[in-house]
C-alpha cells in the first residue's frame, strides 16, 4: 500500500501549538500550504526536542566556512507566529517517529513525521521491526532557514507556557492545587 504523504514544501504556515489548558494540553505540529492543512498530535517532549534539534542544525550551519545559507542567529520578529493553531483541529495522526535533516540543495530544514504504530504484543512489535514496513501516512515539512528558526522559537515558547513548577519539589502545579511530596505532613 502506498504511503499517504502530507507534503508541505515552503508552507504558508508551520507551527507547534496546543489545544486545551495547561496540564491537559494536546500538542500539535500543524502546517498549511494553500488550503491544505495537516495536524499531527505529539507529546510535549517531542515539541521541545524538535525545537532543540532544529536550532542545533541551524547553529552548526552558521559555523561553516563560506556559509551560503544566511542562517539567522535569532528568529526574525516578523517571522514569529503567535496565533493559535487553526481550528477546528482534525488530527491526521499521532506522532510516533520523526526524522530531521538539512537539504543543502534547497537550503531547507526538513521535518519528516510518521505515525505511532499501535501493537498488541511483543511478538508483533518484533515482527514489525524486522519487516520495517512503509508507514501508512507521513508528513514532510520543508522550511527555509529563517522560517525554521522562528518555528523553533515558537515551539520553545509554547512548551514553556505549561504549568508552573513547584518551588519545593519541581513537579507541575495544577490550577486547582498541588499535593507536594516535599511538604511535611504534621
Amino acid at each position: 500500500m502506498a504511503t499517504l504523504l502530507h507534503l508541505h514544501d515552503w508552507p504558508d504556515r508551520a507551527v507547534i501549538g496546543t489545544v486545551g489548558r495547561p496540564g491537559a494540553r494536546t500538542f500539535y505540529l500543524q502546517a498549511r500550504t494553500g488550503r491544505r492543512l495537516t495536524s499531527v498530535a505529539m507529546e510535549k517532549q517531542w515539541a521541545a526536542t524538535l525545537a532543540e534539534k532544529i536550532d542545533e542544525i541551524l547553529d552548526e550551519l552558521m559555523t561553516l566556512d563560506g556559509n551560503r545559507y544566511s542562517v539567522p542567529a535569532e528568529a526574525f520578529a516578523e517571522l514569529l507566529d503567535a496565533d493559535p493553531v487553526e481550528q477546528p483541529v482534525e488530527e491526521d495522526f499521532r506522532l510516533g517517529q520523526m526524522r530531521l535533516h538539512f537539504d543543502r540543495a534547497t537550503g531547507q530544514v526538513v521535518v519528516e513525521a510518521f505515525p505511532l504504530v499501535e501493537v498488541e504484543s511483543e511478538e508483533e512489535a518484533e515482527r514489525l521491526a524486522a519487516e520495517d514496513p512503509e508507514p501508512e501516512e507521513a508528513m514532510v515539512l520543508r522550511m527555509p532557514v529563517g522560517t525554521a528558526r522562528a518555528f523553533a522559537e515558537r515551539a520553545r515558547r509554547v512548551v514553556a507556557q505549561g504549568r508552573p513548577a513547584c518551588p519545593r519539589c519541581g513537579e507541575p502545579v495544577d490550577p486547582d492545587g498541588h499535593d507536594c511530596p516535599a511538604t511535611p505532613s504534621w
